[in-house]
């Protein structure tokens, strides 16, 4: 009986580390289509919806300076969503408070100002912020894994931009002493690229030229 006992604790130990081990790989393996976020209403909105494809996923804000981007973003989903483009757009109130409305208060500021048509997801937060209690969205820790921060420089045209550049450098630089070197969102209107395949395939900082967005966008559908 004892040495029975034993062999059944010896095989119950090592399946139980084996669903483990299981478990563990199948999130390490998660991709984009595993994940979902919640629409303004609060239902989910699985990732996997999209398959086949063209994703651009973008954490936005209404009272922002980048907020006009609003308008060429509207233009790319008319002229390009019958050819499988989709737009996320994940409103986030973590930079500068300039999203403090409700997601019925956004919506209608959108639509009003914007006529956008692309679906709007629910208010949430892009970055982990302990002390706020802040605790990122679980499909933006995988897009962050995918797309780090390569500057706000690159895709970045005109003498404008290079200077909203130096600036967004200056204020990054006073929050986060590291920014370079961590792939946190840095500001409202980040956007990801996420192909056909669900491979997140580029991240366009809030200083990249939207007409270099649309252009690789464009080349993807």
């Amino acid at each position: 009986m004892l040495t029975n006992l034993i062999v059944y604790n010896i095989f119950k130990t090592a399946k139980e580390q084996v669903i483990t081990t299981n478990t563990d790989r199948r999130h390490d393996m998660a991709g984009f289509y595993d994940y979902s976020v919640k629409d303004s209403k609060g239902n989910e909105v699985p990732m996997s919806s999209y398959q086949g494809k063209v994703v651009l996923v973008v954490n936005t804000a209404t009272g922002c300076g980048f907020t006009p981007h609003y308008a060429p973003m509207e233009e790319m989903y008319e002229k390009y969503h019958d050819q499988g483009l989709e737009i996320l757009d994940i409103p986030c109130n973590q930079f500068a408070g300039q999203t403090p409305g409700t997601d019925e208060e956004i919506h209608e500021f959108c639509q009003l100002r914007y006529k956008t048509q692309f679906p709007q997801m629910h208010k949430t937060f892009v970055n982990n912020n302990e002390a706020a209690g802040e605790k990122e969205e679980p499909l933006y820790t995988f897009l962050k894994s995918q797309k780090g921060f390569e500057g706000f420089e690159k895709d970045a045209k005109g003498i404008k931009a290079k200077a909203t550049c130096a600036a967004m450098n200056t204020l990054l630089k006073k929050i986060d002493p590291d920014f370079k070197n961590n792939s946190n969102i840095k500001w409202n209107f980040t956007k990801f690229v996420v192909d056909r395949q669900g491979n997140v395939i580029r991240r366009f900082e809030p200083t990249a030229d939207m007409g270099e967005v649309e252009k690789f966008v464009a080349g993807l559908l």
